[in-house]
């Protein structure tokens, strides 16, 4: 058994060859190699060059829309009527028709491509699934005018009884309110109740819904496998994992493509043209006959136009550019603080 002084003296020089050791972080090596920094420069050539382009559209739309802007002023923003030959115009009703359309869209849309981003990514089986990616990604690529023609020759007909039953017990709601029609009265005109907001509001809203559904599918499919399988061991039922793991790491893909479908019915030009009867005036029922938007405005007066009336429209078209631009901001801000599976529960 050693002796005290020894078992000492090998305590107090064991760790003198540690003292040398330096705990410090590691330092990376942030040298690129030629296809990793050809890789970084596309990116930011891509990047620099997106933001150049947003900047000519906009300095586009405004230079032709100056002179209507100069000669308008602030009334612009709250003029309802739009007569530019008579120097008296403004993007208040249409402005106003635009975001209603794009909000029946998004309540139409969002709810269903829900359902069918989760029935895809966890209902389906493997095969099935397959051919419904396909199908949904199909139905994305189908030209609007299709959906027009389509909304205009079959939707509005047989929508008119589901208006009507909207009106007669929910017509309380102001919004839902139709003026000039008792809904109790079965000889009542029908034709109150076509070219609505809601009409236009349904067709943008199954145009955008497969672009909404592909977004959230594939966020839905990324949920951490070990946080599902956690949460089955734990008793949850599939709703239960659903509720518990999938849609809290979905939220920022949620709201991604919800954004990305708003931004889409913002700017929606030809079914909304098909279908709507242009009113220059603030339509607050979305019932009723009647509805406007900036995109259809454009599409209708452009060949007619002279040179203010031409830049009247620029100057719309320069409000829609910036509000697309400002929805665009606040999702980016929404996402940014609510990552996906930041906050996913256990």
């Amino acid at each position: 058994m050693p002796s005290l002084t020894s078992a000492a003296r090998i305590r107090n020089t064991a760790p003198a060859a540690d003292q040398s050791i330096v705990d410090e972080p590691r330092r990376l090596n942030r040298r690129l190699g030629g296809r990793d920094r050809l890789f970084h420069l596309v990116l930011r050539f891509s990047g620099v060059l997106v933001l150049i382009l947003y900047g000519l559209i906009g300095l586009f739309l405004g230079g032709n829309g100056l002179t209507a802007l100069r000669e308008a002023g602030w009334s612009f923003l709250t003029t309802q009527a739009w007569e530019p030959d008579a120097h008296h115009f403004g993007i208040a009703a249409i402005l106003t028709g635009s975001v209603l359309i794009a909000a029946v869209a998004i309540a139409t849309a969002v709810p269903l491509a829900t359902g069918v981003a989760l029935f895809i990514s966890e209902y389906a089986p493997p095969r099935l699934r397959r051919t419904l990616v396909a199908l949904v990604d199909l139905m994305a690529a189908v030209p609007s005018v299709v959906f027009g023609l389509w909304g205009f020759f079959y939707l509005q007909g047989n929508i008119i009884g589901l208006a009507r039953w909207i009106s007669t017990y929910f017509g309380w709601i102001p919004f839902l309110h139709v003026d000039g029609v008792d809904p109790s009265d079965p000889l009542a005109t029908q034709t109150v109740y076509t070219s609505s907001t809601f009409v236009a509001g349904l067709v943008v809203g199954l145009m955008i819904t497969p672009i909404v559904s592909s977004v959230m599918r594939e966020v839905f499919s990324r949920a951490p496998l070990g946080e599902r399988e956690g949460a089955y061991a734990l008793g949850a039922t599939r709703w239960g994992m659903i509720r518990t793991v999938v849609l809290p790491y979905g939220r920022g893909g949620m709201i991604g493509g919800s954004m990305l479908g708003l931004g889409r019915a913002l700017g929606e030009t030809i079914s909304v043209y098909m279908i709507i009867s242009p009113v220059f005036a603030i339509q607050p029922h979305i019932l009723q006959n009647g509805a406007n938007s900036i995109s259809a405005l454009i599409a209708l007066r452009t060949g007619e136009a002279g040179p203010f009336y031409r830049s009247a429209l620029m100057a719309a078209g320069l409000s829609l550019f910036g509000m697309t631009l400002l929805v665009n901001f606040v999702a980016s801000a929404i996402i940014a603080r609510s990552r996906s599976g930041a906050t996913s529960e256990g």
